[in-house]
């Protein structure tokens, strides 16, 4: 229960970042949340939320 709480942390971190244009800090906190939910074994849906999340940062690096 804890790994999760802190996975959703880590995600809510990452989107206050976006929302402050830090895609690059954003990223750092995705990345740490998503290896803790594979590490966990808990990365289902919050897995595929992670990968949305950085994927949508990859998106921006390619057109901006």
């Amino acid at each position: 229960m804890q790994a999760q709480e802190r996975i959703r942390k880590l995600i809510m971190l990452g989107d206050n970042r976006m929302q402050q244009g830090l895609p690059a800090k954003a990223r750092e906190s995705y990345a740490e949340a998503l290896e803790l939910a594979r590490a966990e074994g808990i990365d289902g849906s919050l897995g595929a939320l992670i990968e949305l999340r950085l994927a949508d940062l990859d998106a921006q690096d390619s057109s901006g």
